[in-house]
């Protein structure tokens, strides 16, 4: 598999250079861990409450598959030890994943979706592909 990391335009332009290392460490740490059984995975690189009290997970999303893919209707999870943290119907129109790439991103889950304020640091996001 030929995995490569890469950047959204808009990432790309704005992104610290501390950052982008930080990413770019990470993606060489467990691309070679990557499964072919799940064709889209994610790997958590961060999570924080802003301003409005919204909970954004920072993660590098895999597609792992031989297909772009766009998010259309996914419904993911945070889980944390088992438990679901916060869900939401996500739709990214314009954020195409090509196949074989990995690409940071980060979800915005809506305050009415976060079931649990107490938010653990061990998180995984999880897509619900039923």
């Amino acid at each position: 598999m030929a995995q490569t990391l890469q950047f959204e335009a808009a990432w790309d332009k704005t992104i610290a250079n501390q950052d982008r290392e930080r990413i770019e460490q990470e993606f060489l740490k467990v691309k070679e861990n990557l499964s072919r059984e799940e064709e889209i995975q994610f790997t958590t690189l961060r999570h924080a409450i802003n301003h409005k009290g919204e909970l954004l997970v920072t993660v590098l999303v895999h597609n792992t598959s031989n297909t772009d893919f766009t998010f259309y209707n996914h419904n993911l999870h945070y889980q944390a030890n088992g438990e679901t943290i916060a869900e939401h119907i996500f739709t990214i129109p314009r954020f195409v994943i090509e196949k074989e790439t990995s690409m940071p991103w980060t979800f915005i889950f809506p305050t009415q979706q976060i079931l649990r304020h107490e938010i653990p640091s061990n998180g995984t996001l999880l897509i619900n592909n039923e």
